[in-house]
C-alpha cells in the first residue's frame, strides 16, 4: 500500500511537472515569432541606459510610450530593452511634436564606458524633417540611418501629430529600414562601404560604434516629446 502510494505521489509529481513545462514552452517566445516590448500599460522590459530604479523621464499616454523630453542633450534620458537582440525584424508605430528630435537605436552595450546608447548603436532616425529649428543634413532626417545612409526617393513622411509606422530588418549585416510602408534605406553592415562612411564620418571618434552584432533595443530622449506604441520584434 505504502508501495502504491508513493508510486501515486511520483505520478502526480511528473504530470505535474510536464504540464509546466509544456506551459512554459508555449509561453516562451519562439524564433520567426513575432513579441510585443511594450504592453500599452508600463514600462515593464525597460530600463533606463547605465541605470536602475524608476523611469521618471517616459511615461504611459492613451497606450503610447511617451518620451516626456525631460533629457537637456542627447544622453541620459533614453531607455533600453532588458533584453539584447541579434538578428531581427523590429516595426512599431511613432509621432512627434512639433520641432521633435528622438531615435530608435540597436546592438546597444551598456556599461561605464559608454555614456549614452548611440556610442554603440546604430540609428533609425525620428524627426520633425519640416519644423526642425535648425537646417537638416539628409544623414539627419527621418527614416536614415543617422550619420550612415540617407533614405532614398520611395519617403513618405506623415505630418506633425500623425502615426508612421516604421520597421527596421537587421539579418546577419542585411539591414533595411521602413517608413509606411516603404523600403526606404538598404545596407549592408561591416562592408568596405560601411567601415569608410565609419572612418570618415561623424563615428570615427567613436571606436565602438556599430560594431556588437548583439545588444538592446534603445528610445532615445533628445529632450522633445515623441511617441511610440505597437513595439514589435522578431528575431530571425
Amino acid at each position: 500500500m505504502k508501495n502504491l502510494i508513493k508510486f501515486s505521489a511520483i505520478s502526480v509529481l511528473v504530470i505535474a511537472t510536464m504540464a509546466f513545462t509544456i506551459q512554459a514552452v508555449k509561453r516562451a517566445p519562439q524564433k520567426g515569432q513575432w513579441v510585443s516590448l511594450f504592453d500599452g500599460k508600463t514600462l515593464k522590459g525597460w530600463h533606463g541606459y547605465n541605470k536602475t530604479g524608476i523611469v521618471k523621464n517616459w511615461d504611459i499616454e492613451d497606450g503610447a510610450l511617451v518620451c516626456l523630453g525631460a533629457a537637456k542633450d542627447a544622453s541620459g534620458g533614453d531607455i533600453v530593452t532588458d533584453k539584447k537582440f541579434a538578428n531581427f525584424e523590429l516595426k512599431w508605430e511613432w509621432k512627434v511634436n512639433k520641432g521633435s528630435n528622438s531615435g530608435v537605436m540597436y546592438h546597444v552595450q551598456e556599461g561605464p564606458k559608454w555614456h549614452a546608447p548611440y556610442e554603440t548603436g546604430p540609428e533609425y532616425q525620428i524627426i520633425d524633417d519640416v519644423n526642425f529649428p535648425e537646417k537638416l543634413e539628409d544623414w539627419q532626417k527621418a527614416g536614415a540611418d543617422y550619420a550612415m545612409h540617407t533614405a532614398n526617393d520611395q519617403k513618405t513622411l506623415k505630418p506633425v501629430g500623425e502615426w508612421n509606422t516604421s520597421r527596421i530588418v537587421f539579418n546577419h549585416g542585411h539591414v533595411e529600414h521602413w517608413l509606411n510602408g516603404k523600403k526606404i534605406v538598404e545596407f549592408t553592415a561591416w562592408d568596405a562601404d560601411w567601415n569608410k562612411k565609419r572612418a570618415e564620418g561623424k563615428w570615427k571618434d567613436y571606436p565602438d560604434y556599430g560594431k556588437a552584432k548583439t545588444g538592446e533595443i534603445a528610445l532615445q530622449d533628445h529632450g522633445d516629446k515623441a511617441f511610440y506604441r505597437h513595439i514589435m520584434i522578431k528575431e530571425l
